[in-house]
């Protein structure tokens, strides 16, 4: 717990720098963007074909085709989960662009100032990144579409988007974490030892995207906590194995004439 806190208080701390702030915003702007159009465009046809599938189950669907009440409030239950649903379907397209575009870039600027100490070993790469985000994506989209029946159960929505948003934090911005200062080794065996950690860390991190205001930048604060997270995590590990860090580099040394 002490190790997700601090991990909470260093991105706090990181967000706040113009070289960060940037990447932190524009991700859930993109995001909110792009489903509100496709909601407003696409709502009925989807409740539409949302009933579809409702009634094409048995029992669900002779319940529906014989009650009208029950049809009237299995209606607003459906308007009000696939509302619900915008949210983690909001999350994950800003977390895919930060897992390829924006979060290299702040792990670059972060490294560079707060662990200056650690050798960069570049087990991991751009392209993996890219791959094991894409990958993430789908196995979260496939989980969430699966999970959509029980969403009309009051208050399960809101678990499943939960556990499904932590464990996407968890396996996206795990690797892209490490992916510049860790060797492949110490990529695989830390995202391994980890991950129960990674997943208090994502579920956290989770809650952030169902907050007005602050789910805008949840995903990219998510992936900076992590970025945090694994890094302090990569410098406990080599410090107990008796591995030099590299000493960082001294700064606005005096100039000395030749």
């Amino acid at each position: 717990m002490k190790e997700i806190l601090l991990a909470f208080g260093r991105a706090f701390r990181s967000l706040w720098r113009r070289d960060i702030f940037w990447h932190l915003v524009w991700p859930g702007l993109v995001a909110v963007a792009l489903w509100v159009t496709i909601g407003v465009l696409q709502w009925d046809t989807m409740i539409g074909t949302l009933l579809a599938w409702l009634h094409a189950v048995p029992l669900i669907g002779d319940w529906l085709t014989t009650s009208e009440a029950a049809a009237a409030i299995v209606l607003v239950l459906l308007k009000l989960g696939l509302a619900l649903a915008f949210v983690p379907l909001i999350y994950v397209t800003a977390a895919l662009l930060v897992a390829v575009i924006a979060l290299p870039l702040m792990l670059e600027r972060v490294g560079r100032k707060d662990y200056a100490d650690l050798e960069q070993r570049r087990g991991g790469s751009n392209v993996g990144s890219a791959l094991n985000a894409i990958a993430s994506t789908l196995l979260f989209i496939l989980a969430l579409v699966l999970s959509l029946p029980f969403w009309l159960i009051p208050g399960v929505g809101l678990i499943v988007s939960v556990l499904l948003t932590g464990w996407l934090n968890q396996r996206a911005f795990g690797y892209d974490a490490l992916m510049l200062h860790a060797d492949a080794d110490e990529l695989r065996r830390l995202r391994a030892e980890q991950r129960l950690p990674m997943l208090a860390l994502g579920g956290a991190c989770a809650l952030l995207a169902y907050v007005p205001i602050l789910n805008l930048i949840a995903p990219a604060y998510s992936g900076l906590a992590f970025v945090h997270f694994m890094l302090e995590a990569l410098r406990r590990e080599r410090t107990r194995n008796g591995v030099t860090i590299v000493d960082a580099p001294p700064k606005n040394l005096p100039r000395t004439n030749a």
